[in-house]
């Protein structure tokens, strides 16, 4: 991975979305790297689950399921396949995907572009389970009822999957985001929860970082009431702090650097109305094994990156891993689960 300095120019030369789709398509046809061993004190068991290092791959880079394994074995604790809808829909109009250079970030409005839910499950139900994959599921943009979506997804992949997002903050699909309102949330979690059935997976939910406090007080009463494994702290941002990039007017839902103060805000502001009952996932602007740190302190159990791949390359996830290790001493922690919330 020591390449990827000098191959990223190229891949800057070519389309967002293209360069993406190359680097999916390379990982498809190398061997599968078998996950080195991980040192114990990386260790962290969140929702019965047990996850070798904290450091994961968020949805979104392999939104069809196509390279999880290879993902694990380039140095990742664990791995988030989709959005997965459960048609097939083609996303929409492009271009949908921009590099920020300048600004170490992304805007895309992909509109959960994917192949739909059964031509992953038959590629996750082709692999051997060693590692954790979770499967992120959404609606169908043109659904007459998501919360039905929902169902057919959470049924559909729970067979498949370690653990299920759902997600209900994409900016990009229109109105999906008014799911995280509590009467709708409380609806949807009850299907989801019924659907998944007893002895399923556990269940993950993906929010947004531009809720306000009264949104976010309410979303998690719903969550802890409901006992939820987990929160996803959080999507891609609409909102704008100022930036460098020529393609900062875009619109669609911004990661990378420039979400880090709003993400780790949300997760501290999720970290206090939930009172520390369920476990919190750190998405949004992780770069580097300080960022990393820095949520686990504030609370986070795991940490999910994927943004930061564009610009620092695919070795990144075991460069975070291995940096915690002297945080962690530095401060006195025997283990990443000691320094949650310190």
């Amino acid at each position: 991975m020591a390449l990827y300095p000098l191959i990223r120019p190229l891949f800057f030369r070519l389309d967002a979305e293209r360069a993406h789709g190359l680097s999916v398509a390379a990982l498809e046809r190398l061997p599968v790297r078998k996950p080195a061993r991980r040192d114990p004190r990386l260790a962290m068991r969140v929702a019965g689950l047990d996850f070798p290092t904290p450091v994961g791959l968020a949805a979104g880079y392999d939104k069809d399921a196509r390279v999880p394994d290879a993902m694990l074995g380039l140095g990742f604790g664990f791995v988030e396949v989709g959005t997965l809808t459960p048609l097939p829909q083609a996303g929409n109009p492009q271009p949908r995907l921009f590099r920020l250079a300048e600004d170490h970030a992304v805007i895309n409005r992909m509109g959960f572009n994917n192949g739909g839910q059964a031509a992953a499950y038959a590629r996750l139900a082709g692999r051997s389970r060693r590692g954790i994959v979770g499967v992120n599921v959404g609606a169908n943009k043109d659904s007459a009822d998501r919360v039905a979506d929902y169902v057919k997804g959470v049924a559909m992949m729970a067979p498949v999957a370690d653990y299920l997002a759902i997600n209900i903050s994409s900016p990009n699909t229109p109105g999906l985001r008014a799911l995280q309102e509590a009467a709708a949330l409380d609806e949807l979690l009850a299907a989801v929860i019924e659907a998944r059935g007893p002895g399923g997976p556990p269940i993950f939910l993906k929010v947004a970082p531009d809720l306000d406090s009264k949104d976010i007080d309410a979303l998690a009463k719903v969550v802890v009431d409901r006992r939820l494994d987990a929160l996803i702290v959080a999507n891609t941002t609409v909102s704008r702090p100022p930036l460098s990039s020529l393609h900062a007017g875009e619109q669609g839902g911004l990661s990378g650097e420039p979400l880090r103060p709003l993400a780790l805000q949300r997760l501290r502001d999720f970290r206090h109305a939930t009172g520390g009952a369920i476990p919190l996932v750190a998405a949004g602007g992780i770069g580097s094994a300080a960022d990393a740190y820095a949520r686990i302190r504030a609370g986070a159990s795991l940490v999910q990156l994927y943004s930061a791949l564009v610009y620092a390359g695919p070795g990144l996830a075991k460069r975070i891993a291995r940096g915690l290790l002297p945080l962690l001493a530095r401060d006195g922690f025997a283990s990443v689960a000691e320094a949650v919330g310190a």
